[in-house]
């Protein structure tokens, strides 16, 4: 018996639902908030006369980035109220994301972090223009706001960006060797081989979100960060193992204890050293971390 064929709206829903996710994640730093977005986007979408749509995939991107604004603002909120610092949830993410060099830089924990950092909007307009390049003319449909507005909130927010990120790009076999080191400084509790592998002035972000154990403010400065891990992170006698894997397009270690997931750890590698340690310790974001999350740009 012959399946029917999906109706058009549908189709194209399902054509793009991969960039739209990707873009909702780039703008909310949570899995779980862009798959409500995306349903939200359906919901709009198949209220949509298509016949008067020109550009189907604009369209879906305007409707995804109108919501994912929305969500912004409650998320806002709720992150006033979060138990020490917020981390954007980890995504293990296909070989095909790494190979995107910049999308695997937008979507570094480094990097989204400068993100929250800031406005709403300027994030929108950031994320659509340098990580997605849509025009000026379909971001201003998408934020309502002026061509002039827009082209003027993508200068202030690049410079806020580029003031913040990384000077130098690190490639991704030099953030492997670093992650390797802290893997086997970490495995067997060595505090001096944890001091050679990281910078002096380290800072490390711990989210455990009120369940998980975890600092309630950046930790700064290498002798502290291993007085941290080694002294502070199983209160029980446990095997610490880490499993290289990529998370956000980047390198990054699953973290067990006596073989249970306790958290995934990601790095900011500058001149061979680890300046910045991000550990998402929280459960309810560590459930994208076994099974990949497929993101794309086009």
């Amino acid at each position: 018996m012959a399946i029917p064929p999906a109706d058009p709206a549908t189709e194209t829903f399902v054509a793009h639902r991969n960039l739209l996710f990707t873009v909702a994640y780039e703008m909310l730093g949570s899995a779980a908030d862009a798959e409500d977005v995306l349903q939200e986007t359906w919901l709009r979408w198949v209220k949509v006369d298509l016949a008067q749509v020109s550009d189907q995939r604009a369209y879906l991107v305007r409707i995804t980035t109108r919501q994912a604004l929305n969500r912004l603002r409650t998320m806002k909120r709720r992150k006033e109220a979060y138990v020490g610092p917020w981390l954007p949830e980890p995504l293990l993410t296909a070989p095909d994301v790494a190979e995107d060099v910049e999308l695997a830089e937008s979507m570094s924990m480094a990097l989204m972090l400068v993100l929250e950092t800031l406005s709403p909007t300027e994030r929108a307009v950031f994320v659509l223009r340098e990580v997605f390049e849509v025009s000026y003319a379909e971001i201003a449909a998408a934020v309502g706001k002026s061509l002039a507005a827009v082209r003027q909130i993508a200068h202030r927010a690049r410079q806020h960006v580029d003031a913040r990120r990384p000077r130098q790009v690190v490639s991704a076999s030099e953030t492997q060797a670093a992650l390797e080191s802290l893997q086997y400084a970490l495995e067997t509790g060595d505090p001096q081989r944890l001091l050679d592998v990281l910078a002096p002035d380290v800072v490390l972000v711990g989210d455990g979100g009120g369940v998980k154990q975890a600092a309630l403010r950046p930790v700064i400065g290498a002798e502290k960060v291993v007085r941290m891990f080694v002294g502070g992170l199983p209160k029980v006698e446990a095997t610490i193992t880490g499993e290289p894997t990529v998370v956000n397009g980047n390198p990054a270690l699953v973290l067990r204890l006596d073989g249970e997931i306790d958290g995934v750890l990601a790095v900011r590698v500058e001149q061979g050293r680890i300046s910045g340690i991000y550990y998402v310790r929280n459960p309810e974001k560590l459930t994208r971390v076994e099974s990949e999350t497929p993101l794309t740009r086009r």
